[in-house]
């Protein structure tokens, strides 16, 4: 069996990427408090060029979060806050008649960012919900038929408060299936809430200095896709997809996007602990937030009680781990 190379003497470029990383996570962590896995993950999301959703009750620091994500990246922040009555073209732009030239102008959207905000994104109808379905996933905006590219790199950091909340809209799957991620901030434990209350006054995301640009985030991307990824990986990562996919609680599993937005998550995720080589427990804890908001369960599931978390636990239970071939 193929396995990951050995560890190897300290490579420049893999210390870059950890090194950045660690600053940028530092940073969100000075107004995030208590939730270092979460503030990785999410730092994991911005090098691997994926899109964020945040879920959870309100007040917990989903866009805090966000917020700070972006103050952290010297570039083109945008906010949008999604609200029933919003509509498609205040997302995206739109194409005005210019009376002084005669000619049709196109005045671009607040999506026309480095690093995006879709605040309460499912408070929005449906509708214009899809209007971030191309951009997502082509970076550009097609308006009138005319193809506008967004600014490169590009990331959306959505929240949602959950859908059993008055006022909610369910995000279409396909939808879903762009976010690389899905996480949730969570309630602090108690010393970490007194901490918070002790200095709210100073821990706001205005007060954060920015630690790179975006033309350091797209060179530091682009080497987070060189970490290498042995064969079994990818089979592993495949045959846990599968099990989803033929889970009897399950009506639609991860599907090939998602694998691949697992495979990406782990190369960054490595690079930013310092390794040039994906383990398998890269996979595995990664596995929760890139794969869970992809399954969707069959009616009668739901009504037995089970949950997305719980179906790929019993998936990845089910497909052995690769272990390290003996000499």
């Amino acid at each position: 069996m193929q396995t990951p190379p050995p560890p190897s003497p300290p490579d420049p470029e893999t210390d870059i990427v950890a090194e950045t990383g660690a600053r940028i996570a530092g940073e969100v962590s000075r107004v995030v408090l208590g939730k270092p896995q979460v503030v990785r993950l999410a730092v994991t999301a911005l090098l691997a060029e994926g899109h964020l959703l945040l879920e959870d009750v309100p007040g917990v620091g989903k866009t805090t979060l966000a917020r700070a994500l972006a103050a952290t990246v010297s570039g083109q922040a945008r906010r949008v806050q999604f609200t029933p009555d919003l509509l498609p073209a205040d997302v995206t732009g739109v194409t005005v008649f210019h009376q002084g030239t005669g000619a049709f102008e196109f005045h671009p959207g607040p999506v026309f960012g480095n690093i995006v905000i879709a605040d309460e994104i499912n408070r929005a109808s449906p509708k214009t919900q899809s209007a971030l379905l191309e951009v997502m996933e082509e970076r550009h905006v097609t308006v009138d038929g005319t193809r506008h590219p967004v600014p490169r790199p590009f990331m959306v950091v959505a929240t949602q408060n959950p859908i059993e909340m008055d006022g909610t809209y369910r995000l279409p799957e396909a939808q879903l299936d762009r976010f690389l991620m899905r996480l949730s901030v969570g309630y602090p434990d108690e010393a970490v809430e007194v901490e918070v209350l002790r200095g709210a006054a100073d821990r706001s995301p205005e007060l954060l200095t920015a630690v790179t640009d975006t033309a350091a985030v797209a060179e530091l991307a682009a080497l987070a896709r060189t970490a290498y990824i042995a064969d079994p990986l990818y089979t592993y990562a495949v045959r846990v997809a599968a099990a989803t996919r033929g889970h009897p609680q399950v009506r639609l599993g991860v599907s090939p996007r998602g694998v691949i937005a697992l495979t990406r998550a782990a190369s960054a995720y490595a690079m930013l602990a310092g390794r040039r080589f994906v383990i398998p427990e890269d996979l595995q804890e990664l596995m929760p937030a890139v794969f869970t908001h992809r399954l969707v369960l069959t009616p009668d599931a739901h009504l037995r009680g089970a949950t997305a978390g719980g179906v790929l636990t019993e998936a990845i239970e089910s497909v052995p781990v690769p272990v390290p071939a003996t000499a």
